[in-house]
């Protein structure tokens, strides 16, 4: 059973490594290739060999910061590939232990960002574009000596202006916003406000529509007393004393308007 790695400490620990440090790192790979699987040794040598390599694979993981994900968590993943290196080199292949580390360390990070960095997934070519975009623009921003332009970017990828395009928009999924989150520099609106959501005024608008033509079909006191009632806010007492009727002569003809308006508007109707 292998062991767990020991703890690869804080990034300033590795600022400067001498060259010992470089050569004992390589020794201990190399002692680490020459023993057989099972020998006793193996799996403290094995240890050592992680934590002399672990300023390299901590390195490798600070050229991925500011990209929205832990460093912590990067630097763990860059680990992660650090320890498949130990594990699967053989310098038989005549390839030094940095020439085959770099490359899979850098494989498992990138790896990282493809299945677990996106909020909405997307189809793996265009994760795959945008992270190429990204290490085409670190390049060009330095050859160039300025942010290069979509033709650039295409011309150094050796796609088309639409594939980088299609990129672009693809990186859109790769963070989400909060709806709880600030909306504007003063703070006083968050994300979700701007959302729509029901509107009642709709939905008065459209019985009002629907209304119209079945308070036509009412006669003229029929409607001037559910105008007075619903409208003018009056009592059925009222309406009585303008209109010259009982109360209770009102209440009959507010009902039995009421029902013609229900028939007409259909089920719905409250």
């Amino acid at each position: 059973m292998r062991s767990t790695p020991p703890a690869i400490g804080t990034p300033d620990q590795f600022v400067s490594r001498s060259a010992a440090d470089d050569r004992r790192a390589d020794a201990l790979i190399t002692a680490l290739a020459a023993l057989p699987t099972g020998h006793p040794s193996r799996c403290s040598l094995r240890d050592q060999a992680i934590q002399a390599w672990a300023p390299m694979a901590t390195r490798l993981a600070r050229r991925y910061a500011g990209r929205g994900e832990s460093q912590d968590d990067l630097t763990q993943t860059a680990m992660i590939g650090l320890i498949k290196a130990v594990d699967r080199f053989d310098p038989g292949h005549s390839v030094d232990f940095v020439a085959y580390a770099i490359p899979t360390i850098l494989g498992e990070i990138k790896r990282y960002f493809r299945d677990h960095a996106w909020s909405i997934r997307v189809p793996r070519r265009l994760q795959e574009m945008r992270m190429a975009i990204n290490d085409a623009n670190s390049v060009l921003i330095h050859s160039l000596g300025h942010l290069p332009t979509v033709a650039e970017v295409a011309a150094h990828l050796k796609v088309t202006e639409e594939e980088v395009l299609e990129g672009l928009e693809g990186a859109r999924a790769y963070s989400a916003t909060s709806l709880s989150g600030l909306a504007n520099a003063e703070g006083r609106h968050e994300v979700g406000d701007a959302l729509g959501s029901d509107e009642l005024g709709y939905e008065l608008t459209e019985a009002r529509l629907a209304l119209g033509p079945a308070l036509r079909r009412l006669n003229d006191r029929d409607r001037r007393i559910l105008t007075l009632r619903f409208c003018g806010d009056q009592t059925q007492t009222e309406i009585a004393g303008q209109i010259g009727v009982s109360q209770m002569h009102i209440s009959r003809i507010i009902a039995r308007a009421l029902a013609t308006l229900r028939e007409d508007l259909g089920p719905d109707a409250r």
